[in-house]
């Protein structure tokens, strides 16, 4: 099985260079610059699930593509996709399967729209990572998961095979015949997250010891109002789990959204508590509706100040 990673950051490098020690036929899609250091530094990782270097990982430029691969493992931030989209283009042959990595769910509109939805299988991750300035992987704790299959549900060859390629490559590999309602209850956490660390500015630790737990829980009711309206009713351990982890005492757990905005970057405001609220239709959501506010503000004075 060829597979094709789009980008070697800190979600494609991590899993990319995993599959890679473990012997699987892998290349990267990646710019110039990152190209560059790759081939100073090579791709190095380090996790406490161990560290991993790799000297010389196979990698192309765009224009560079001269074959079709059978899966393109696709893990941008959600502004970037119509570029990314036409970055591996020449990749996508007739049985390609695109196995997307992004949060939310409108990332599937847009990848069935330019290459059918027949190619297009749902998919997320579950890993807290990060580049440093010499384009190391920082892998930052324990967990470091993906989760993949169709988005209709249900079991498929296609999706067994990818299966079989990610067995025994040191991350944890699953695949779901409930993948659109996993990737719902995901952005449903996700959403939440972002929206109440942004809206606060601190961590969840911070949030629960300023005695304001109640905002993460209100927004996690109103998301999961929204996918149950939307006909993808969150289970009730999900809800659980999520709820601990955002009203846990002491937490350092943050969204990256907030580390994008602290340091003035672009966010995903848009595609992920935008998105949200256009699913809530007539459904009330002023919590999310007051934190997306917040977010789309931020927007708009980061253009402001560019433009000028």
């Amino acid at each position: 099985m060829k597979i094709l990673v789009v980008g070697a950051g800190a979600l494609g490098g991590y899993f990319g260079a995993r599959l890679l020690d473990a012997g699987r036929d892998v290349t990267f899609l990646v710019r110039a610059g990152r190209a560059a250091q790759l081939q100073q530094h090579g791709l190095q990782i380090k996790s406490p699930r161990g560290d991993l270097t790799l000297a010389a990982p196979p990698h192309l430029l765009s224009e560079q593509i001269a074959q079709h691969y059978d899966v393109v493992i696709v893990g941008c931030k959600a502004y970037d996709l119509d570029a990314t989209m036409d970055s591996f283009a020449a990749a996508v042959g007739p049985q390609t399967a695109i196995l997307p990595m992004l949060n939310g769910m409108a990332h599937t509109d847009r990848l069935a729209a330019r290459f059918g939805r027949e190619r297009v299988l749902g998919g997320l991750c579950l890993i807290s990572a990060t580049l440093d300035p010499q384009g190391t992987v920082l892998h930052l704790n324990d967990t470091h998961g993906l989760v993949f299959g169709e988005l209709d549900g249900g079991a498929s060859a296609r999706v067994a095979a990818i299966a079989a390629a990610m067995s025994g490559a040191n991350f944890d590999a699953r695949a779901s015949e409930q993948m659109r309602l996993e990737m719902w209850e995901k952005w449903i956490f996700i959403t939440a997250l972002a929206g109440a660390t942004c809206l606060l500015r601190g961590t969840v630790g911070d949030i629960v010891a300023s005695g304001n737990a109640a905002l993460p829980q209100a927004l996690l009711d109103e998301c999961a109002a929204v996918a149950t309206g939307n006909g993808n009713a969150p289970r009730p351990a999900s809800l659980e789990r999520s709820l601990s982890m955002l009203t846990a005492a002491g937490s350092p757990i943050s969204a990256s959204m907030l580390k994008d905005l602290e340091r003035g970057g672009a966010i995903e405001a848009d595609h992920i508590l935008g998105d949200m609220l256009a699913s809530a239709g007539t459904q009330a959501a002023p919590t999310l509706k007051l934190a997306y506010a917040h977010l789309q503000t931020y927007q708009a004075r980061r253009a402001r100040e560019a433009a000028q």
